[in-house]
Order: C-alpha cells, then structure tokens, then sequence
C-alpha cells in the first residue's frame, strides 16, 4: 500500500497524543489478530493510518520498556535494566525536547520508573502500578484519590487535560494505561462481554519444552503458576489458602460497596462451580486459560471502548485535524502460547508490541510497514515531525521515511537484552538477535544455553536448531551479526 506525505508550515507542528498500555498482546488487537476479540476502536487508528507489522521491544518488562520510550536508548545505556531501579529522570527524553521547542507537555496515567516525571507541564500518574479501582494519583506532586475504574479515569482525566488547555502551542499528551497488567481485573459493566465464549486454546499450550533448557525453567505456566485467587478471583471462606491470597484481598477491599457487590454477583457462581467441578490436571489448566482469557479481554475491550471515546472527543472538537495519534504497549504479552502468561522472554508474543499511528489529513500517509522497528524509534520519529533535531545520543531512528517510501537504509536486524533475574518468573537473563527469518538466544548467568529459531519454518518457536548440523552457516552468521550490533549499540559482553 503506497505512502503519501505533504507538507505543512513550521507554524502549523501537529499535536501528538501517545496511548501505552501495559501487556497488550499483539494477538488481541484485530488489526493483527481477530481470533479472540474485536477491536473496532483500535483498528479504526489502523485502518486510518499506519500498522506497522513488525514492531519490536529492546527489553520486554514494563519499567525498562518506558524508560526506551522516553530516552530513545537501549536499556544498558539510559540504566533501567529491569523494574528494580529508579530511572534517572535528568536525562533527556522526547517530551523534554518537545517542551523546549515550545510544545505543551502532559502525562496521564502509568508512570512507574519511582522517579517524578520531569519534562511535562502537567502530570496525573498512578502510584507505582496503580489500582483498577479508586486508584490514587499523584498530580503534579499533590496525591488524589479517585472514584471508578481506572481505564474510564485515565481517559477522563486526559479528556478533561484537552478541553482546559488555553494556549495556542502544540501540545504532546502521554496516556498511559494500567490495563491490560495482571491481575486482569474487569470493569463491572463488562462482566458479561465474553459469558458463553469459549477460547482458542494455542496448539502449544502443553509445550514440554524439549531441547530448551531455559524455556522448561520458567515460573509463568497458567497451569502451574497462575494463582487461582490472585489471578482468577476464586476466594472462598479460606480454603484455598494461595501463595498470592493475601495481596488479592488486599486489592479487592478498596472496591466500594456497590463495586463489590457486582464483583461477587459475578465471580461467587464461578467459585461455586469450580469447586463442584473439582478439576485435575488437563481439565484444570484449560479452565485457568478460559477465565484468564475472560478477564484479560474484558480488560482489552474497556482500552477499545475508551479509545473510542477519545478519538471521538478528537473528531468533535476539530483536534483530529491536526493531532497525531499512536498507540503502543509497553510489551507484548502470553495468551497461552507455551502454556504462559506474562512476557520477558525473547519469544515472539513478549518481543512484538502493538503500534499503529493515525496522522491529520493534510499528511495523507496510511497503509502498512514491514520494515523492523523498536521502542527506541519512538521518541524520534515523534520529534521528527514535530519539527525537533534528534540529539545524537538516542539510539533509535524516525521511522518517518518508512512511511513516506523514501529509499534509506534501515536495520536488517534487531537487538534484544533482558536483565531481570532472580525474579518471580524465573526467567534467565539472555540477550540475542533477531533477523526477519531467524533468531538467535543466549541464555547466561548461571546458565549457558544458546537457542536458534527459523521463524520461517517453525513460527511458533518450538525446535532449537543451534546444533543442527544443518544450520552451523546460518549459527556463524548470526554471532557474527550479534557481535557486530553489540559494538554498534554500545554494550560488553
């Protein structure tokens, strides 16, 4: 589908709104993937702009991921290796960039990097992960309590933001949500959304894991690990005594009465059935993937139906007329592929991430990328049509000539890192590269496990073919490459 780009006065530099959830999975956005939900608000972005068809993360776990974003540098270089540290606000990030070229600057929603934001006029966060309900927030230093779910607050909190603005300037608006993080918790208006669906199940949901050392360790099975109370919202009188329990009743005492009342109106007929039921096994771990799946994407149709209203509230008010919009996750996400949930590994489902952009009319770009880009991309193609120099030291290019079929030179290759071990999941620390056929894994500290993937042939990740006779050239080649772009982007190994 051909590109096609105008341009427009310095004077008339387009407003940017940026949506990041957190954990949307690829698979769950019908854009991509309509076998499980219908999207028709986030297609509506798509299918007016820009999907881009292989967009990576550097690092997939949420505060390394944000601090990408922001900087435009991999994780090793702007120091949030994983979720434990506090990122260094003093750095240069593109809405800083943007303030000073005279945008006006806001965030609203998700923060957690521990740090005050820095670079924005005006910010409404959540305290570290936030609630689904009556969550905190923090607004510009001064905490707040707030009433209902928090996806309809973020966007109310974002829609309101719009209509009080006064100046003329461009303006740059972060919305970050808190769905669609574990631990899935649906808005009560939603609970029937999905009552008589039943799910897909992957065709490599009972992975053993053969050949894979690092993938057979994990602690992230739905079958094994998904707790039945935190997770899926069984409590009972105390008879099921979960590792978990404790934070769900925690969480769930923050409902106000009537909250709680639809809460178990819902989930108490489920807990009934369930413990008549009495599962085992196979049986048991496709009845944890079905409620996992119901509440997850009764989460994901909260995100489709407040976008929406955003976009709508865009369209009324004249905004869309010169406003580009982008919607992200911080990462992708298991839907019961390997039999997982959560991220982190460098398999496909945690390594690509949503990101479709719609642009003002006067841009006529629309259509589809095939080309690899990464979370670093962000911030400079953001500040390129913003009309801002991208500052040598972001690592990541604009993917603004991609869009506008200019003959450049892009990467061939990307390069991941994740850092985040010991923790909850197990996960080993492991770098690799992927090429648009193969990808190659190192798994390290502790343990010293290579894995190589011909995406081609084996999509789903399923046959380590690193001492496969057959693929000794292709094994060389990609080392060879993962040196090279290891030198390129800065990091010793």
């Amino acid at each position: 589908m051909a590109f096609i780009q105008m341009s427009c006065a310095k004077d008339e530099r387009p407003n940017i709104i940026f949506i990041m959830t957190d954990d949307h999975s690829y698979q769950t956005l019908s854009a991509y993937d309509n076998r499980f939900i219908d999207t028709p608000n986030l297609d509506r972005i798509a299918n007016e702009g820009v999907i881009f068809r292989n967009s990576f993360v550097t690092n997939s776990i949420c505060a390394p991921s944000r601090a990408t974003m922001l900087t435009g540098k991999y994780s090793h270089m702007n120091g949030q290796l994983d979720n434990r540290t506090r990122f260094d606000s003093s750095q240069v990030t593109f809405p800083k960039l943007l303030r000073n070229a005279g945008y006006e600057t806001a965030i609203v929603g998700k923060w957690h990097l521990r740090s005050e934001p820095t670079g924005f006029d005006h910010w409404e966060v959540l305290i570290g992960q936030g609630d689904y309900y009556n969550s905190d927030f923090i607004i510009n230093g001064n905490r707040e309590k707030s009433d209902g779910y928090v996806t309809d607050v973020i966007t109310d909190k974002s829609i309101n933001w719009l209509k009080q603005r006064e100046g003329q300037e461009p303006f740059s608006l972060l919305i970050h949500h808190k769905a669609t993080h574990r631990i899935w918790m649906p808005d009560t208006a939603l609970f029937n959304e999905f009552k008589n669906v039943e799910f897909e199940v992957p065709d490599n949901f009972f992975d053993d894991y053969e050949g894979r050392l690092a993938a057979s360790e994990h602690v992230m099975g739905i079958d094994k690990d998904m707790d039945l109370v935190y997770d899926l919202k069984m409590l009972d009188d105390g008879e099921l005594q979960t590792q978990y329990r404790k934070y769900y009743e925690r969480i769930i005492s923050k409902l106000n009465p009537e909250q709680r009342n639809a809460w178990d109106q819902y989930y108490n007929p489920i807990l009934e059935k369930f413990k008549n039921d009495d599962l085992k096994g196979m049986e048991l771990a496709l009845w944890k993937y079905q409620r996992y799946m119901k509440d997850y994407l009764q989460c994901v149709r909260s995100v489709d139906n407040n976008v929406g209203r955003l976009l709508d509230y865009l369209d009324k008010s004249g905004l869309s007329e010169n406003t580009i919009v982008v919607y992200t996750s911080d990462q992708g996400f298991y839907m019961g592929e390997h039999g997982w949930f959560d991220k982190r590994f460098m398999y496909e489902e945690s390594l690509r991430t949503p990101l479709l952009m719609r642009f003002p009319n006067k841009y006529r770009i629309s259509g589809a990328v095939d080309e690899m880009v990464q979370n670093i991309d962000y911030g400079p193609t953001l500040l390129d049509y913003a009309g801002v120099d991208i500052p040598s030291e972001m690592q990541g290019h604009s993917m603004r000539p991609l869009m506008e079929e200019k003959d450049i030179l892009w990467r061939d290759a990307i390069y991941y890192h994740y850092y985040e071990f010991p923790n909850e999941h197990g996960v080993k620390k492991h770098y690799g590269i992927r090429t648009d056929r193969y990808k190659l894994i190192h798994f390290y500290d502790g343990i010293d496990v290579w894995e190589l993937y011909d995406l081609k042939h084996d999509p789903r990740e399923m046959q380590n073919l690193y001492h496969d006779s057959g693929y000794i050239e292709v094994m060389k080649m990609l080392k060879s490459k993962l040196v090279d772009l290891q030198i390129e982007v800065g990091e010793k190994i």
